[in-house]
Order: C-alpha cells, then sequence, then structure tokens
C-alpha cells in the first residue's frame, strides 16, 4: 500500500509537472515585476585588436525604464558592469582577447522590477601577434553604506606572453570615485613573464567615509561671551563719549586695537579653535550611483598598453 501511495503521488506531481506552462528565464526573478534584457555585440578591428561595442537593454513588463546596474559576462565569468541610462540601456567598448567568447548581460534589478539574464551572444576576436592583456572585475557591481568597505577582485589575463623579451609590470588604479572615499589594490603592480599564462588576480578594497561632526565644549563658549559682551558695551560706551569728549578717541583707538589683538589670539584663530572646540567635522561620501573605472597599464618606455573594466558603486 506504501509503494502504491508513493507512485501515485509521483504520477500526479508528473502531470502537474507537464500542465505547467514553460516559464521564461526573464520571469526567474523572485521580486518585483518581471523584466527582459537584450544583448548586442558589434565587433570590428582597432589597432590590429578586436574591439566589442556591447549594448545592452532592460524591458519592463511595466513599461518604465529600468534602473540599476548590469553585468556582462565573458564565458560565465564576471567582466565588467554598466549602469542604466535614464531609456535602461547600457552600452561598453571593451578590447577582447583572441578567440571565442560567449557573453551574456545579467540584470540586478531595482525597488520596482525583478532580475533577469539576457540569451547568450557569441563573438571571435582575432590573434595578435604582440603582447597584451585584460582585466575583468568581480564582482562588477557594489553597494556600500557611508563608512563601510567592500572589497572586489581585479583579474589580469595575460594574452601571448610568450612574445616578451623582459617582463611586461601592470599598474592597477581607479577613477571615477566619489568624494571622500578611496580604493586600494594589493598588489597594486602586476608582473606578467614571457612564461605566463594563467591569470594573476589582486585584491581591490573600496571604502566610504561617514561624517562626523566635532563635538563643542561649552566652557569655553561662555568664556567667549563673557570676554566679548562687556568689551562690545564698553566700546559702545567709547564711541557715544566721542562727541563730548575728544580725549578719549585715542583712548578708544587703544581699547579696538586691544580687542581684535585678544580676538586674533583666542576664539578667532583656527589654532584656538582646534584646541578648544576640536577638529573640524568631516564630510561624509556623498550618496548615489558611481562608475568607477578599473584601469590596468603597462608601458615598456615606447608604446603604452591600457585595458579597462567598469565597476558600479552604489553609495547609500
Amino acid at each position: 500500500m506504501i509503494r502504491r501511495s508513493l507512485r501515485l503521488e509521483l504520477v500526479a506531481a508528473l502531470g502537474l509537472a507537464l500542465a505547467a506552462p514553460a516559464l521564461p528565464l526573464e520571469a526567474l526573478s523572485t521580486t518585483g515585476l518581471a523584466t527582459q534584457t537584450t544583448l548586442t555585440v558589434e565587433t570590428h578591428d582597432h589597432a590590429g585588436r578586436t574591439r566589442a561595442d556591447v549594448t545592452v537593454a532592460i524591458a519592463a513588463a511595466d513599461g518604465l525604464p529600468a534602473t540599476g546596474a548590469v553585468t556582462l559576462l565573458d564565458n560565465g565569468r564576471s567582466l565588467t558592469g554598466a549602469a542604466l541610462d535614464k531609456q535602461g540601456n547600457a552600452t561598453l567598448h571593451l578590447n577582447l582577447p583572441a578567440g571565442e567568447h560567449e557573453f551574456t548581460a545579467t540584470y540586478a534589478g531595482d525597488a520596482a522590477h525583478g532580475s533577469s539574464i539576457s540569451p547568450s551572444v557569441r563573438a571571435r576576436a582575432q590573434a595578435v601577434t604582440t603582447p597584451d592583456f585584460q582585466v575583468s572585475i568581480a564582482p562588477a557591481t557594489l553597494s556600500l553604506g557611508l563608512g563601510k568597505s567592500g572589497t572586489i577582485t581585479a583579474t589580469v589575463t595575460p594574452e601571448n606572453a610568450s612574445a616578451l623579451t623582459t617582463p611586461l609590470f601592470v599598474t592597477l588604479s581607479c577613477s571615477g570615485l566619489p568624494d571622500q572615499s578611496q580604493c586600494t589594490f594589493t598588489p597594486e603592480n602586476i608582473e606578467i613573464l614571457p612564461t605566463s599564462t594563467a591569470p594573476i588576480t589582486s585584491t581591490m578594497v573600496l571604502v566610504t567615509q561617514l561624517g562626523e561632526g566635532s563635538i563643542a565644549r561649552p566652557g569655553d563658549n561662555r568664556l567667549v561671551l563673557a570676554v566679548l559682551f562687556p568689551g562690545a558695551f564698553a566700546l559702545g560706551g567709547l564711541a557715544c563719549a566721542f562727541r563730548r569728549r575728544p580725549r578719549l578717541r585715542r583712548l578708544t583707538l587703544v581699547a579696538l586695537l586691544a580687542l581684535v589683538t585678544s580676538l586674533g589670539t583666542t576664539a578667532c584663530n583656527p589654532q584656538y579653535n582646534f584646541f578648544n572646540h576640536g577638529a573640524p567635522p568631516n564630510p561624509a561620501t556623498p550618496p548615489g550611483m558611481y562608475n568607477v573605472t578599473v584601469t590596468a597599464q603597462s608601458s615598456n618606455g615606447v608604446t603604452a598598453i591600457s585595458n579597462f573594466a567598469n565597476l558600479v558603486l552604489t553609495v547609500q
């Protein structure tokens, strides 16, 4: 009886599975309205290298432009990212290493729209005779709160390294960071040898800043007011006596000079403010979405090789 019951349950489950309609790939999102991601890749020759112009478009079920970022993958490996424009599209330009490539684009979703992934698109890049390399990052999108840090893996993949006669040194850097933030690479310099074939990784750390206010000292404020108010009243009285007693003019000038000197050496002096009121407040990293460019650059003294990958940083 138990075996018969199990067989009946399996048959019923199989029938339900066959009767259910197949879900499209873009409907696999767990939250938000369904979206559909499309990917277009056009390749052309650029100074002996294969350049790819990639366009990603996000269509949402409600017809409204999607927001957020997309990640471009090459053979399932994270390559670079891009922020969507006001129409829900993104454009990327990159140099391709020689060989076959299979690209897909993934959309992370936003507050109203779910995530989706595009069908794959194949492309072929021509072989090169000179040494080269490709840079990629994973993940290609990062969200950080104020005063937080995040880690990205930057990967430099050698291409045609056997054509090297001397080691090739690649320096990693980033640009496009928001104010009050910084990035560091460990290591910052990567060495490619004539025998190098495997990808070389570097750890990229991004840090944002939390705004901090200065702490005032109430005792100092009371002391300043105790000196400033009586002095101001005294000068006012001397000014009223100018017309009646001309001899007080010289005394007034001396008192005014003494007051200015006192203010210059106390409350109005930057050093005084620092020791008595603390350091000025540190501004916070401005919230928003930023396109951070990760650059891998090398030079043999004659020609420079530069390749880029894009990171979409969201500061909350």
